[in-house]
């Protein structure tokens, strides 16, 4: 599903149930230890398409833990990541060589349910457009859309900066004729090739009961 939404040179794999056989390495294990069945399930498995993944890149299988902000930490010469909902776990990652970095979420495509909660997540210009667009196209949970873009934002940006970026440091534009979104920095951004990124664009498919958004910076 995810290989529509991401250029060639990323690599992707998915699952929508969980692996029992998908093994985790012993520092892995050892992250997940007391947490309940189901997190260590899905902690293996998402870490098992991010291999599967990394294998097309010809890379040999090898731990994958969180660094700094929880940010998986690849091997050298690789950006990426990974998102798990309920009933889904995706990678992508690719060679940075050819590839910035890259940002991937996925959500279940149902309203959020607590309103103070799409308050903290969104500004107002974008809870703006959710009526025009929900006339349109009532099929997407336009609130959980942001919700998931932002999330990827987040984990495209984290990568270039080491820095949090807050849910209104960014403001969204969404485009339902292209399935793409615009989200413009409030706040400066990394310089990348001796430019300072202002925005970073993307794009969304709704599938299977999910919202997936990604975004994909190509080294120029």
């Amino acid at each position: 599903m995810i290989d529509r939404l991401l250029p060639a040179p990323i690599a992707t794999a998915e699952a929508f149930h969980d692996d029992p056989l998908s093994a985790m390495f012993p520092e892995e294990r050892e992250l997940v230890a007391r947490a309940v069945p189901q997190r260590q399930k899905e902690f293996g498995t998402v870490r098992g398409c991010a291999r599967d993944a990394l294998a097309q890149l010809g890379i040999a299988p090898a731990p994958i833990l969180p660094g700094p902000g929880r940010a998986p930490r690849w091997p050298t010469g690789v950006v990426g990541a990974m998102t798990h909902c309920n009933g889904y776990r995706a990678a992508a990652v690719a060679r940075s060589t050819q590839m910035v970095t890259i940002g991937l979420d996925a959500e279940p495509n149902e309203p959020v349910a607590d309103p103070g909660v799409v308050d903290l997540v969104t500004r107002p210009e974008e809870r703006a457009q959710f009526p025009r667009l929900a006339a349109a196209h009532p099929e997407v949970c336009w609130d959980r859309l942001v919700f998931s873009a932002k999330e990827s934002v987040y984990k495209a940006w984290y990568p270039l900066t080491g820095r949090w970026l807050d849910f209104e440091e960014a403001s969204l534009t969404l485009d339902p004729a292209t399935a793409t979104f615009t989200a413009r920095l409030l706040v400066p951004g990394p310089v990348v090739a001796g430019t300072q990124l202002t925005e970073f664009t993307g794009r969304w498919l709704i599938d299977k009961g999910l919202v997936v958004t990604a975004i994909a910076v190509p080294v120029e």
